[in-house]
């Protein structure tokens, strides 16, 4: 027995050792997540003040008397008299408007991109045609190219084409393919096995079948990474749907909340206001990463194995 307690001693003993060492990692991790999330909560907290109290109840984590009317102000279930009354500038902000233009030119170009992306990127992965190499290595040299170097000409073309305040226009430059996307799918498909594709091949399938029904089935967590990632980022796109679509049919919700802020010249910023507009602009992408983040995780780890 008492052999016994010792060994239980020693062990508790070594777990505990393993725990406190484990501690300040655990610190940093904490300390790093709370300066990540502090400034979504302040815009939360900026979201549920009341308009008038802001300047003076900026204090404390919570508002002294948290309300909803600004949401309701957003999403236009009050009137305009109610929301000056709240503390709005009576600035109109068409939420639902500008949501449907986010969703529209989101889904196109991420559905577009990740079919488009995954054909280049297996053309560049399996097939052999002369050049392949080189006009790879120049597409993937495109990744050192700012994007703000190409948004003039971009504009300037869309512009010639009669595309400003359209859809087309919108999706134009971004909607077959980006070099990362290419490069990133490419990775991938260079590390599925050729005796996959050559048993496919014996049995007659062609390289547009075994591209459809044997290679794409096997990289659906690099397909989901490269649509989700596309999604997040075509979502908070500003500075081009602001350009190329400043007009009330095609406004995306990023350049909307960005106008609303200015739609008050006679008084102060409406930011309580505008932060329940960017917090409600937020949930469509939240609930993108709550329900597919967990294949992003695998697919990094799937990665990770295969380097």
């Amino acid at each position: 027995m008492s052999e016994r307690s010792e060994r239980i001693g020693e062990h508790s003993a070594r777990v505990g050792r393993r725990r406190l060492r484990r501690l300040p990692a655990w610190i940093c991790l904490i300390l790093a997540l709370g300066i990540s999330l502090f400034p979504l909560w302040w815009m939360l907290r900026t979201a549920i003040t009341p308009g008038p109290e802001l300047p003076s109840d900026n204090a404390g984590l919570l508002p002294r008397h948290p309300t909803l009317i600004n949401f309701a102000r957003v999403l236009g279930l009050v009137s305009r008299d109610e929301t000056r009354a709240a503390g709005g500038s009576g600035a109109n902000l068409s939420f639902f408007l500008y949501l449907r233009n986010s969703v529209v030119y989101t889904g196109l170009i991420t559905c577009a991109q990740t079919i488009f992306c995954a054909m280049a990127g297996y053309a560049f992965a399996r097939l052999r045609f002369r050049g392949r190499d080189a006009l790879f290595n120049v597409f993937v040299a495109a990744l050192m190219v700012p994007p703000i170097f190409t948004l003039l000409p971009n504009f300037a073309l869309v512009k010639q084409l009669g595309w400003l305040n359209t859809y087309q226009g919108l999706v134009a430059p971004s909607l077959l393919m980006t070099p990362f996307a290419v490069f990133f799918l490419r990775q991938f498909f260079l590390g599925i096995p050729r005796d996959v594709e050559q048993a496919a091949f014996i049995d007659g399938a062609g390289p547009w079948t075994i591209f459809w029904r044997v290679v794409l089935p096997m990289t659906k967590g690099p397909l989901f990474t490269l649509a989700l990632t596309t999604a997040v980022w075509t979502w908070n796109d500003y500075l081009w749907p602001l350009l190329v679509a400043p007009g009330e049919d095609t406004r995306v919700l990023t350049a909307a909340l960005g106008i609303f802020l200015k739609q008050s010249p006679n008084t102060s910023p409406d930011w309580t206001g505008l932060m329940a507009g960017s917090a409600l602009s937020v949930v469509p992408v939240l609930l993108l990463v709550v329900f597919f983040g967990r294949r992003l995780v695998d697919s990094i780890q799937f990665s990770g194995m295969k380097g």
